[in-house]
């Protein structure tokens, strides 16, 4: 068995006014979250963050698109996903970026990973993730992207 990377990306998608995409995952319903995804092979984490964007939203992002924060956090990977990591393998490293739409679009979900999709107001989004990780980069974007001007 290949057990993934314990590196992975966050991207959240957002509008010009703050309004976020959020995926509900299919296997664990009420389980609200950004595009994630793991690293793979030789990508860069840019190159992932492109291809977990593309995979779980149809949206093809150019590098220029990205906003990569500069911002990691490390975590617990909760129980019901450990089974994918070596047995030894607890936490996780996230990279954190952002990608801007023009408008709220209708994602093309992955339907092996996601059910349902939804764009909200920054802070309704931030309270509907059940990670701590997402909640803290969507409060965290009008600061962000205010800092890129």
């Amino acid at each position: 068995m290949e057990y993934k990377r314990p590196v992975s990306v966050l991207v959240v998608i957002h509008t010009p006014t703050f309004e976020v995409a959020l995926l509900e995952r299919n296997l664990h319903p009420g389980f609200w979250q950004s595009v994630t995804g793991s690293h793979e092979d030789d990508e860069t984490l840019r190159a992932t963050a492109m291809r977990e964007a593309y995979e779980e939203t149809g949206i093809v992002a150019t590098p220029n698109d990205l906003l990569d924060w500069r911002l990691s956090n490390c975590f617990e990977i909760m129980p019901q996903w450990r089974h994918r990591y070596a047995p030894d393998v607890t936490h996780n490293v996230e990279h954190v970026f952002s990608l801007c739409v023009p408008e709220k679009i209708n994602l093309q979900l992955s339907a092996r990973e996601h059910s349902a999709q939804v764009w909200l107001p920054y802070k309704n989004a931030a309270a509907q993730c059940f990670s701590w990780t997402n909640r803290d980069a969507i409060l965290m974007l009008p600061h962000i992207l205010s800092s890129q001007k």
